[in-house]
């Protein structure tokens, strides 16, 4: 504005517009019309540029003021101003008379201003009153916030100080896990290391105590063929000598009935020279009676390991069962499913271990032959050595055994991803102890057991979510034990009736906790057991599914 100004200054155009006019005015009636009007177009021309500037000023000046300054002057003398220059203009009035009407419009809208001005600075008042309200409670607010995180911090610091604790006495406690498993299994292997010394001690006694039998079995091999043949000697000689006398009486009675008339006192005479003959010809054919040996340890143990087996037996029933139902049903949902997993591997381990026996049993006779050929206790010896040595029985290769054939069964090998390998500890109980009751005399075995039989009493008691008025077995839980076809230990089985007829009709069976098999004891009492030993008896064969 400053500069604007200093250029109208220094322009001199008013000096000059002065000089013009005192030059028109002393020329003005020498002048003609058209050289007047020139003269006052070029004044109103110079006129209108300075009033340029000079409004340039103006609106420079009023901007430099800002939003309030200036509005006083501009509504009390710009504007009557204007507005009295172009009334006067248009109704040819002089410009005052519009002064004073203008000046009391303006002073009225001066008081609306001031009075609307005065409401917004009071509303302004007021919200800043209530924003300063605001910014204290969040001022407050921030300060309670500090003062929680402070106590949340001191808190997780405290927790971080337990934890850190805590976490030192697990390492700790770890650490002496560890060196406990670390002199564990420092001491199981120096027990390892002198079992295996002392088996390498004992088979070196063993070899050399085979060496010496093996030369003491040549003579007493060579003993006994002596002493067989003495045997078979006197018993050729006793039977000439029976066979000579029967040929003197042969003859006599011939001789007798070619004669016509036999004297009776002469047949008298012949028949008794012929008796006299035939007693002193014939040695004396009456043997004595051999001693029978005493009972072997087999037959004296035999009433005890029959009740240890079936107590056993019970116990794997009541809780080794269990077990394994609980470890199949992380796998599988359906009860019906699980028991009959657990019935097929029971089945199996019996019927594996049952042809292991057998085979171990060959073994054992092969091996025992040359120290018992021809002794009247060489089945009696065999079966003590078996008893003695359950421990060489190989459990693991019946284990795996009954896994494949598991396997293969039809019935369970589906859904395939159940591992059978996890009922390894209850078949391995269950071919042990099948093992163990075929050393018994007479041995124990499990009753043939088929879907759909009918249902017996005296074999199976139903289980608890049974159809007690059903006549056919839906599917079985457990086997019964039977001793020479008499069922001594019951089983347990599942009856539903329409079970093989309805197939649509979905059943829910929830299977838990139930007693264990009966074992009447009248069964496994001592002295209904016979000592003697007899046949093996005629029992039905396991079930191949």
């Amino acid at each position: 504005m400053a500069d604007n100004l200093r250029k109208l200054v220094s322009n001199e155009s008013l000096r000059s517009m002065q000089d013009q006019l005192e030059s028109w005015l002393r020329e003005y009636n020498t002048n003609s019309c058209d050289q007047n009007l020139n003269h006052c177009l070029e004044l109103i021309e110079q006129v209108a540029e300075v009033q340029r500037q000079l409004f340039g000023i103006f609106t420079t000046a009023a901007q430099e003021g800002g939003h309030y300054d200036g509005v006083e002057t501009i509504k009390s003398r710009l504007l009557p101003w204007l507005e009295a220059s172009f009334t006067a203009a248009s109704l040819g009035k002089p410009v005052d008379s519009k002064v004073s009407s203008l000046q009391d419009t303006f002073d009225k809208d001066g008081h609306k201003e001031s009075g609307a001005r005065d409401r917004d600075i009071q509303q302004l008042d007021a919200d800043l009153n209530a924003t300063r309200h605001q910014l204290n409670q969040v001022q407050d607010d921030m300060a309670e916030t500090e003062k929680t995180l402070e106590e949340s911090k001191n808190r997780s610091a405290i927790s971080l100080l337990t934890a850190e604790e805590e976490i030192n006495q697990l390492r700790k406690q770890l650490k002496s896990l560890q060196a406990q498993e670390e002199s564990r299994h420092r001491h199981s292997e120096h027990r390892s290391s002198e079992k295996r010394g002392s088996e390498r001690r004992r088979e070196e006694l063993q070899g050399s105590e085979q060496m010496g039998a093996d030369g003491w079995s040549v003579d007493q091999r060579k003993a006994e063929a002596i002493c067989d043949y003495e045997k078979q000697l006197r018993t050729l000689k006793d039977e000439i000598a029976v066979l000579s006398a029967e040929k003197s009486v042969l003859q006599g009675r011939s001789a007798r009935s070619r004669s016509p008339s036999p004297d009776p006192r002469s047949h008298g005479r012949s028949r008794s020279h012929d008796r006299s003959r035939s007693r002193s010809a014939s040695p004396s054919t009456a043997v004595a009676k051999v001693r029978s040996p005493s009972p072997s340890r087999a037959k004296l143990s035999s009433a005890a390991r029959k009740a240890a087996l079936l107590s056993r037996f019970s116990d794997a029933y009541s809780q080794t069962r269990l077990d394994a139902q609980c470890l199949l049903r992380r796998c599988i949902d359906k009860a019906e499913t699980v028991q009959r997993i657990i019935y097929i591997a029971a089945v199996e381990a019996f019927h594996v271990a049952k042809v292991a026996f057998r085979h171990f049993k060959i073994r054992v006779r092969k091996s025992l032959t040359p120290s018992y050929a021809g002794s009247n206790d060489f089945e009696d010896a065999v079966l003590d050595y078996i008893i003695c040595h359950l421990d060489l029985y190989d459990s693991q290769s019946s284990v795996n055994d009954v896994i494949r054939a598991m396997n293969v069964n039809p019935k369970i090998s589906f859904p395939p991803e159940v591992d059978f390998c996890l009922l390894s500890n209850f078949i391995h109980e269950i071919c042990c102890i099948a093992f163990a009751m075929q050393t018994l005399d007479p041995p124990l075995d499990i009753a043939f057991g088929a879907d759909g039989e009918i249902f017996n009493d005296c074999k199976y008691r139903r289980s608890y979510d049974s159809d007690f008025t059903a006549p056919l077995v839906f599917y079985h839980v457990w086997p019964a034990i039977m001793e020479n076809d008499c069922i001594i230990m019951k089983g347990e089985a599942v009856t539903r009736r329409g079970a093989f007829w309805n197939s649509v009709r979905s059943l829910s069976r929830c299977r838990s906790r139930s007693l264990s098999p009966i074992c009447p004891r009248s069964r496994i009492s001592l002295s209904t057991i016979s000592r003697s030993r007899s046949p093996s008896p005629m029992r039905y064969g396991l079930p191949r599914f």
